[in-house]
């Protein structure tokens, strides 16, 4: 009998496994689920599906530090593709790079005429399987010679190949990268290219109780001797009946409506108690009146029109959605402002393209600006917003022209405050724009700290000249860290933006959202770090609207991320065509309770496990409000740990969204995210 040394017996068994084995290129598949699908929901995703096979999306031939390939799969920073193995695969080998082809060069929008230009973003390379990391690169860019790599993917079910761009600026245009001579080792089920996993829209705010509820802040500030306009926001079966105890001398309160007006003559803190009353019930909320000069204690609640419609905003549209936000009922859960961005302005210099619109005259022969026939009376305007009992603001730029290069405030600070407030405007957003041009050195963002402060100290001390209130919001994109200066008393900004614009991409809004570490200690009562408008429901940034391309988990952490951050929550969509998914995200009471918190203490970072981030706000009653986020591309279980909140005991934790108690736990709490979504809690000890 012939015997077998072992190692020729082990050969002999796995040889029908080895033979079994083959390669098999990504870029033999069918690609079709890594394409946007016109008119699916895929469509819509925010995250980049743009996969070609062959060559970089720019139709070359993929290249890589001057290295060519004929195979392999060209896609884009930011982009997420998932391939279904279902444990048939044993290894997969790419090299991987930034191609060398440039991306088009994104416009700044509306906005980036002046804008600093946008630094270029380093891409990482992940691979992914079943939500764990199995690769992942340190951060390439253009020029970088490309990497060979080697993953075992024996027994994955899901691997998903995922390019993160970081370290760019918000508007820098997401790079070409390559998946050159990707390949999987396949000894079982081929692999199959598939669709990106999609979210339902679920609402989880519950309907509003049938009885009254007073919602919104517990305060308001107002300055002695200025008009007073407040709204009671309140939800229940209509009609409901107000009425207050011991109002400050000075206003009264319209019953039937809600609307406290009048004049504050003295200085001081005014506590009365408001009270709502309907068929089914009737309940009460302290309530203060901060007469000190202070304006926005709590961060705004409101609208603004560029985000959906740009310059094509008019007298018409902001009428539309000021009625919009009272048929929606948005107004009784404490949203006040409807505010006109760019483009009520008339052109200095008229464009052919302007005829009819832009063309008229910049002033009138007081100096006064003089708004384009799309605004035939300011004052009429304000005037139909404030009889719904909403606020309405206006928007300037110190310079000579706007982002749209229209007439703005140079030279004119004084005259137009004056007329702003005897048109009755109530909030100013002022946009940097091209205050660059009429000051020496940089385009905007390295100019000394002097130079960045000068336009708002002027544009401070004309609105403390008026006798109306006015939300002061400084626009200038983060630059000089103005979160660190925003507040003081020659600026005085009731916000100022962190951040560059933003769009309804997940990238965009995470990136944004996410980096506001270290910002939480200048934030509070009176001034708030703004990060941008909201990017839901439908957006388009001029007269043609689209869904937002945040899918409906994204929406989620956006809110909750904003509510914890105590970020002014400005709309950006078209509120006429709000959908009920839409209209519950901006319609949770519990989840505006916590925005909206009297204490004013904005949230911060509190742990960071990979892309799995735990955010926490301290809330007036003691209690703390958590954000649990997965950031990444797969479900990951997303840890709440007491030590890093610094509490302790037995704590109740309440589902905010769903406005339902979860149960009592001790030291941590844990659960499952979904990819790209959030849980957020109320955690408070429990009784």
């Amino acid at each position: 009998m012939k015997t077998y040394p072992l190692l020729a017996l082990l050969t002999f068994a796995l040889l029908p496994t080895i033979l079994s084995a083959e390669p098999v290129k990504l870029s033999s598949l069918d690609l079709t689920p890594w394409k946007p699908q016109p008119g699916a929901v895929a469509a819509r995703s925010s995250t980049q599906i743009i996969a070609t096979a062959n060559q970089s999306p720019a139709n070359y031939r993929l290249t890589i530090a001057g290295q060519s390939y004929l195979d392999g799969i060209g896609t884009i920073g930011g982009s997420v593709l998932f391939l279904q193995l279902d444990g048939g695969s044993d290894k997969f080998t790419a090299n991987i790079g930034v191609d060398d082809a440039e991306p088009p060069t994104r416009g700044g929008g509306a906005r980036g005429a002046n804008a600093a230009p946008p630094r270029p973003a380093s891409s990482v390379f992940r691979v992914l399987g079943d939500g764990k990391v199995l690769y992942e690169s340190q951060p390439k860019q253009s020029g970088a010679a490309p990497e060979n790599i080697s993953v075992d993917t024996k027994g994955v079910k899901t691997l998903v190949l995922n390019v993160r761009s970081t370290g760019g600026g918000n508007q820098s245009p997401p790079r070409y990268v390559d998946w050159a001579e990707a390949t999987l080792e396949v000894s079982g089920a081929k692999p199959v290219a598939a669709a990106l996993p999609l979210d339902e829209p679920v609402i989880l705010t519950p309907p509003a109780s049938a009885t009254p509820r007073i919602n919104g802040p517990a305060l308001t500030g107002v300055t002695a001797g200025h008009p007073v306009q407040y709204k009671i926001p309140a939800t229940g079966t209509q009609p409901i009946t107000y009425s207050a105890d011991h109002l400050p001398d000075g206003l009264t309160l319209d019953a039937a409506t809600g609307v406290i007006s009048g004049v504050i003559k003295t200085k001081g803190v005014y506590t009365t108690t408001l009270h709502a009353k309907n068929s089914a019930g009737e309940t009460s909320l302290d309530f203060k009146f901060d007469a000190n000069g202070v304006m926005s204690l709590t961060p705004a609640l409101g609208w603004n029109s560029w985000n959906c419609f740009a310059a094509s905003i008019s007298d018409e549209k902001v009428r539309q959605q000021a009625d919009a936000m009272v048929a929606k009922g948005l107004i009784n859960h404490g949203w006040t402002y409807v505010n006109i961005d760019d483009g009520w302005e008339n052109r200095p210099t008229p464009r052919a393209s302007d005829a009819g619109v832009f063309d008229g005259p910049i002033r009138d022969a007081d100096g006064n600006i003089v708004p384009n026939v799309k605004f035939p009376d300011m004052k009429a305007l304000a005037d139909y917003v404030h009889s719904k009992g909403l606020k309405i603001g206006i928007y300037s730029s110190p310079g000579p022209t706007t982002c749209q290069g229209l007439a703005a405030s140079w030279q004119h600070e004084d005259q137009d405050a004056a007329l702003w407030a005897k048109w009755g405007f109530d909030y100013i957003k002022y946009d940097w724009c091209s205050y660059s041009t009429v000051v020496p050195g940089d385009r905007g963002a390295n100019n000394p700290l002097p130079i960045l402060k000068k336009p708002y100290q002027d544009m401070r001390a004309a609105l403390n000249k008026v006798n109306r209130d006015f939300v002061f919001s400084l626009c200038q994109y983060g630059w000089g860290n103005v979160w660190e200066w925003g507040a003081e008393a020659d600026v005085a900004g009731n916000s100022w933006r962190a951040t560059g614009d933003i769009t309804d991409t997940w990238q965009s809004m995470s990136n944004i959202g996410f980096a506001q570490t270290g910002h939480a200690q200048y934030a509070g009562p009176g001034h708030w770090n703004d990060t941008d408008m909201l990017v839901i429901g439908k957006v388009g940034w001029g007269p043609r609207l689209r869904d937002s391309n945040l899918t409906p988990n994204e929406q989620y952490v956006h809110i909750s991320l904003w509510t914890i951050l105590a970020a002014p929550m400005i709309i950006g969509c078209d509120m006429t065509q709000m959908d009920d998914f839409t209209t519950s995200l901006l319609s949770n009471d519990e989840v505006l309770a916590v925005h909206q918190d009297p204490a004013g203490h904005a949230g911060d970072r509190i742990a960071k496990n990979g892309l799995q981030e735990v955010w926490a706000r301290t809330l007036a009653d003691g209690s703390v409000a958590v954000g649990l986020f997965n950031r990444d591309e797969m479900p990951a279980t997303v840890t709440a740990k007491w030590a890093d909140l610094k509490i302790s005991g037995s704590q109740t934790a309440r589902d905010l969204w769903r406005q339902k108690d979860l149960g009592q736990f001790t030291d941590q709490f844990s659960a499952e995210v979904p990819r790209h979504g959030c849980l957020l809690l109320k955690l408070s000890p429990a009784k």
